[in-house]
């Protein structure tokens, strides 16, 4: 394929969440409180878990801690700039800055669907193989897994992002989207991408779908092993396990509709895309926080920490005067 053949598009046109003036004024102000509260509630557990060392030596709550972190990239990826857009009457991203969205994009979510298999796995091993817990989930073991995660997103991530920007780029250049997406992004090439973006977009779906598939076979077995046994000790497990189970829905559901069957209304993709990017890592925080007590016990020990910090400070500078 040459590329010289064709006048490259140095830029693509956003069409954005929507035309409407008086709505993108609201929406500016809704999604910039929305990703104050991503960042701000899944940095808080990133610190708690992090200061906190019973929490920190806990498989389950380092790879929580983990997720929050790939929330806030994958939040990040994008929203900025569409809030900025919200502002703005052309939404312009550069050839570059549309492809380092794709590449975060597939980074960041590819990553997180390994995760999230992670930890279903952590409550498998923790609720049918309870004896066998901390030697099977050891440190090191948990490092690997989300060294895993990183590597696999990574991978898939370049896989597309290599493909998508060797395709040759000559108008018309514009994203009925508030970023840059494979499926949307691909059918602007001047050449017949049909069988390429049926390939990519299986890449994407076969991942998606492989790993919901196999959260499925998790909670499956983890459901079957609770039945099994007296209720009594078992409740907390279980219900932290509906709490994972409710982010998987959320993310697996739209993502699994959009690369899976690619080929639904874009205006539909558009919704499930603004639910999965920035919508469920801001419902992650909340439902890992208000249903967990010792999430909640040690962000009141932090809090305690920094007051007491914050009064021993003043305190000293006040003497020094």
């Amino acid at each position: 394929m040459i590329l010289q053949n064709y006048s490259l598009v140095s830029e693509f046109v956003l069409h954005g969440l929507c035309t409407s003036r008086h709505l993108q004024n609201i929406f500016f102000i809704f999604f910039s409180g929305i990703y104050m509260a991503i960042m701000l509630g899944n940095l808080l557990i990133v610190v708690t878990v992090a200061s906190d060392s019973h929490l920190h030596s806990s498989p389950m709550y380092f790879l929580l801690g983990n997720l929050s972190f790939l929330d806030m990239w994958l939040a990040s990826f994008a929203t900025p700039k569409m809030i900025r857009d919200f502002l703005s009457d052309q939404k312009l991203i550069s050839f570059g800055g549309c492809m380092a969205q794709i590449f975060f994009l597939h980074f960041t979510g590819g990553a997180e669907m390994v995760l999230l298999v992670t930890m279903a796995y952590d409550r498998y091993v923790a609720i049918c193989k309870p004896l066998h817990y901390m030697t099977v989930m050891s440190r090191q073991m948990c490092m690997g897994l989300v060294l895993l995660s990183w590597v696999i997103g990574f991978v898939h991530s370049i896989s597309q992002v290599a493909f998508t920007v060797s395709l040759p780029y000559c108008g018309p250049n514009e994203v009925d989207s508030f970023f840059c997406d494979l499926p949307l992004v691909i059918k602007l090439a001047c050449v017949d991408t049909y069988v390429l973006g049926v390939l990519m977009i299986t890449d994407s779906g076969l991942l998606s779908l492989s790993c919901f598939l196999l959260l499925l076979v998790s909670y499956s077995a983890i459901l079957l092993t609770v039945r099994q046994r007296a209720a009594g000790g078992i409740n907390r497990a279980l219900s932290t396990c509906s709490a994972h189970i409710m982010v998987v829905t959320m993310f697996f559901g739209p993502c699994i509709f959009i690369y899976v069957w690619p080929f639904s209304s874009f205006s539909v993709d558009k919704l499930l895309s603004v639910f999965y990017t920035i919508f469920t890592p801001l419902l992650n925080p909340l439902i890992y926080t208000l249903r967990n007590e010792e999430m909640k016990t040690a962000m009141k020990k932090l809090r305690n920490r920094q007051t007491r910090f914050i009064l021993l400070t003043y305190y000293i500078k006040m003497n020094f005067h």
